[in-house]
């Protein structure tokens, strides 16, 4: 174990809260909705003479707090256990922790509401002493109306588990501001420079009370950022430095489009006093932040402007993630739109298909589709998955999908001897692992009816839902998924298709969720299906995916559905 991942424990986020924790300087850690810690940070195990082995677990209150002899303390004299209960942030002093060797640790403290993702709350704990205020070295003394100490750490701990735990930058920015208003300011304003080195206003937020309100008209389009300007923006937005500004700095002759801009900024907002510093990314500048004050009266203070730039720079590493991450989704999505088929027109029969990419989308998936006629007037239907969520699974799927065309439009076989080539050459001639396929053939029987013969490789069975609402699944010919290597002969099997009915073919990742069983996920999807089968198939497709798809899925999904006429 590393030594983040040994202060964790019940799931949480090792790499975000983590880095919160140790960037936060004092004594920290986190607990749960029932007051057991499941986080703690290197100072906190040195301040009270505990491992994290500990202390992970353990109930905080009665585990640490004392009275000012050691005695255990009821909970309810516990100041902290009475405001962590009120779930509102708040501080104390003159309080007492317990430390492994039995002595008492005078501690000053905070606590916060805590974000550690997956809709779960938590609560951060900040302490000190005054022998171990977790800072060296003497500070300026901070403006009457700064944060103390112990809330500048707690908000940097807060800002970087509430930004590195989103992708979306839509959503870092939402957070960013509802970190700094009205906490820091009464004004938020954020500017990015775009991929093609143009400035957009993006953000500019005004607190009306506790609520962060947005200026839409004081957003939009900028001018480019000058090369010399020694205006503070223009500054911000080369990288160079933080300053601090007010209306005074732009009331002579401007020298840049950018400081236009902000002389109008300052008179639309009111704002008597700015700090505007650069966010910035691992490899560019992305833009700059804006704090002003217009109700708050004190101003901004040179000793203002390092807690700031700290927040900047944690935004910034959340906003060149959360780009890269949708930059990555547009490439999967792209490829993955390109190597799924168009699906042909059936004389007679209604089909329509559907591929969601998985919430990580930054991976290509290995599911497919495909349908195309064949020779002999019938028309194939494939459905598959390929194993793995990368560049590979995708390539393979794409292999695997174009062979199969080729033996299928050439071999006049059922479609078992078909999948047996196609395994056979899988397995030679690719380098897919595994992969789990249904493949059959629909064409119309001597009576007129609709016939479908397939063979199924270790693949969810396909649907079949009468116009009545009758919901079966087509359980024979199943055999094993290919890539095995075991040389079995493939079943194959046959059934007609009623009038009305509909046929849905689907992957896993539509009926699947962590912690449930695949008879649940069946269950749910024949219910559902059922209850949809009077619906045109456009719409009965994409309310069986809203419906079924479970909330917590982590894996692409495709499905094909094909409805036989009335007859």
């Amino acid at each position: 174990m590393t030594g983040s991942e040994h202060r964790e424990g019940h799931g949480l986020s090792v790499p975000i809260t983590s880095a919160a924790l140790e960037a936060v300087g004092a004594g920290a850690y986190v607990v749960d909705e029932q007051g057991c810690i499941i986080a703690v940070n290197a100072r906190a195990e040195e301040l009270l003479g505990r491992p994290a082995t500990e202390l992970l677990g353990q109930d905080a209150h009665d585990l640490l707090h004392r009275g000012p002899q050691g005695q255990q303390l009821p909970r309810t004299q516990c100041a902290m256990r009475q405001a962590f209960h009120a779930g509102h942030p708040a501080q104390g002093d003159d309080d007492h922790f317990a430390r492994a060797d039995g002595s008492v640790l005078p501690v000053s403290w905070l606590i916060t509401p805590y974000d550690i993702g997956d809709r779960r709350a938590a609560t951060l704990v900040v302490f000190h002493t005054p022998e171990h205020p977790g800072t060296t070295g003497p500070r300026p003394e901070p403006p009457a109306r700064s944060l103390s100490e112990l809330q500048r750490l707690a908000l940097l701990a807060e800002t970087t588990a509430q930004l590195t735990s989103t992708l979306d930058v839509d959503e870092a920015l939402r957070r960013l501001v509802a970190l700094v208003v009205p906490r820091l300011a009464d004004w938020a304003i954020v500017d990015l420079i775009t991929e093609r080195d143009e400035v957009w206003r993006t953000v500019v937020v005004h607190a009306e009370g506790d609520t962060p309100v947005r200026r839409e008209d004081l957003q939009g389009p900028m001018p480019p950022i000058p090369e010399e300007s020694p205006m503070p923006l223009s500054r911000a937005l080369r990288g160079v430095a933080s300053t601090l500004a007010g209306p005074q700095t732009y009331q002579g002759t401007p020298d840049s489009g950018i400081a236009v801009e902000q002389g109008r900024l300052f008179q639309a907002t009111g704002m008597h006093s700015a700090a505007i510093a650069p966010i910035r990314g691992p490899r560019a500048v992305l833009g700059a932040l804006t704090l002003g004050r217009t109700e708050t009266p004190a101003a901004f203070a040179p000793v203002d402007l390092p807690l700031i730039e700290d927040i900047a720079r944690r935004a910034g590493l959340a906003l060149d993630n959360a780009r890269l991450y949708q930059r990555q989704r547009k490439v999967a999505e792209t490829m993955q739109n390109h190597l799924l088929p168009q699906m042909p027109g059936l004389q007679g029969l209604e089909m329509n298909v559907r591929y969601l990419p998985a919430p990580d989308a930054s991976h290509v998936g290995g599911d497919w589709y495909d349908a195309f006629p064949l020779p002999d007037t019938s028309t194939a239907l494939a459905i598959g998955d390929v194993v793995g969520h990368d560049l590979e699974a995708a390539a393979g799927m794409a292999q695997v999908r174009n062979m199969l065309r080729a033996y299928a439009w050439s071999q006049h076989e059922p479609p078992s001897r078909v999948v047996e080539r196609l395994d056979e050459a899988v397995q030679h001639i690719t380098d897919v692992a595994m992969a789990t396929m249904i493949f059959g053939r629909i064409e119309t029987a001597h009576d007129g009816h609709w016939q479908l013969s397939w063979t199924n490789a270790g693949h969810p069975p396909p649907l079949l839902i009468s116009r009545d609402g009758l919901a079966d699944y087509l359980t024979d010919g199943h055999g094993i998924l290919l890539g095995t290597q075991t040389g079995l002969r493939r079943p194959d099997a046959t059934a007609l298709l009623p009038p009305g009915s509909t046929l849905v073919l689907y992957t896993d990742g539509l009926i699947e969720a962590p912690g449930q069983s695949l008879d649940t996920g069946l269950n749910r999807l024949r219910q559902h299906a059922a209850a949809l089968a009077h619906r045109p198939l456009i719409s009965f497709t994409d309310q069986l995916l809203r419906r079924v798809r479970p909330a917590d899925n982590d894996d692409d999904v495709a499905l094909l559905a094909l409805r036989v006429p009335e007859g």
